[in-house]
């Protein structure tokens, strides 16, 4: 079987779910086909990986075109790398396509490899309105990109039952062509580890108990929901938010003045970290952390809870998309109501109560040490039994095989 990829994040160029995604989806691949399949992996960046079981080149972007400044330069630049890779990519039996920013690519290739185009549904365009802040009128593209691929996919994955259905009611897709297979964690990286030198370095002190935060600071995140929550918590509990890179200026100065504010309420020391952790460091955070703390206001999957749930550390996560799939209520954390704004809009309905909850999940959890560790046991169990990338590869391989049968 030959196996083509298409993807905007590929390693070193990671920054979201959708390149831990693909990078371990590739990996495992590889490992269970045993060389019975090729896959080559075309992505945005500067890859040139020749010699290993997955062969990734990466899509640079046009100096010519930056130096025309359009107002659509982000538009323009992935238009530009989608052709690229309509043009250079070799034969394939199968094109798997994540995220819109190559689906112009896979119905290109559909068109000229002749070959099942699949998709999986990281997220969803018409669910994330506050890209208009960062595409401006852009934003209308990217909904059309989406919904042309949809409609020409022969295979559409979902990570979660909640996208399935989002799928199917957004796009009309029939439930046949849709199959869910969810995200996985390398569960041998991510496990619990002490390493309290880790935490000094941050400013972090290892004997006071401590929640944490990982994730852009973007709207879907709900990290202004959690800042805004500070103030509620009880004394005693350090505060740690490893957010960075802001969607836009916009965002970045109104989590600047949040955070501001929130220190001058609390009671509680707030570290903001705002770098890109290295990963040996990420799980000594989630490993020492008491709590994790998952705000999102749109979540169709949430590795990020895995990450910690695999590290022993219980989750207080809004109750939303499929966040309710990974955790268990009452069992491997406390999920927190969300009640979405009309309109399509997923910020919460009253903002001020949403955040007052956050901050009771936190305290009650806080509150009873026990519990926590019984939980954070149950989620460690949780992830071994249903969240391994060579179940989801395994899976995925097999859906392959079908969409090619189907195809032909």
């Amino acid at each position: 079987m030959k196996i083509l990829l298409l993807t905007n994040e590929y390693p070193p160029h990671i920054y979201g779910g959708a390149g831990v995604h693909v990078e371990h989806l590739s990996r495992e691949m590889a490992a269970l086909s045993d060389g019975d399949a090729t896959i080559d992996v075309l992505s945005f960046g500067d890859q040139n990986e020749t010699d290993s079981a997955v062969r990734a080149t990466g899509i640079p972007g046009s100096s010519e075109l930056t130096a025309l400044d359009l107002p659509r330069s982000k538009l323009a630049d992935t238009l530009y790398r989608n052709v690229v890779m309509a043009g250079s990519a070799g034969a394939a039996d199968v094109i798997h396509c994540h995220t819109w920013y190559s689906h112009l690519a896979g119905c290109l290739l559909r068109e000229i490899l002749g070959a099942p185009m699949v998709l999986t549904t990281h997220s969803l365009e018409p669910h994330r309105p506050w890209k208009k802040e960062q595409l401006g009128d852009s934003y209308g593209a990217t909904c059309w990109l989406e919904k042309t691929a949809m409609a020409n996919a022969d295979g559409i994955i979902a990570v979660s039952e909640a996208m399935k259905a989002d799928v199917q009611t957004l796009y009309g897709a029939s439930p046949d062509r849709i199959r869910v297979i969810y995200n996985g964690i390398d569960a041998d990286r991510f496990r619990k580890i002490e390493k309290p030198d880790v935490l000094r370095s941050y400013g972090i002190d290892p004997n006071t108990p401590f929640i944490l935060f990982v994730g852009r600071i973007t709207r879907q995140k709900g990290i202004l929901h959690l800042v805004n929550a500070l103030p509620h918590l009880d004394p005693g509990i350090q505060v740690v938010l490893c957010a960075g890179a802001p969607d836009t200026t916009a965002i970045g100065e109104e989590m600047e003045a949040a955070v501001a504010r929130s220190r001058e309420k609390s009671p509680n020391p707030v570290i903001w970290i705002d770098e890109m952790v290295p990963i040996p460091k990420l799980i000594a955070l989630y490993s020492h952390a008491d709590v994790f703390v998952c705000p999102s206001v749109y979540e169709p999957f949430g590795i990020i809870n895995l990450e910690a749930m695999a590290c022993r550390t219980p989750v207080a996560a809004a109750a939303v998309g499929g966040i309710r799939e990974v955790v268990v209520h009452e069992e491997t954390g406390l999920l927190v109501p969300f009640e979405a704004n009309g309109g399509g809009d997923a910020d919460p309905r009253d903002p001020d109560g949403y955040a007052r909850d956050l901050a009771a999940a936190v305290n009650r959890l806080m509150a009873d040490p026990d519990r926590r560790r019984a939980m954070g046991r149950a989620s460690r169990a949780r992830v071994e039994e249903r969240f391994s990338w060579k179940s989801i590869a395994r899976q995925t391989l097999d859906y392959y095989a079908e969409s090619i049968k189907t195809h032909r």
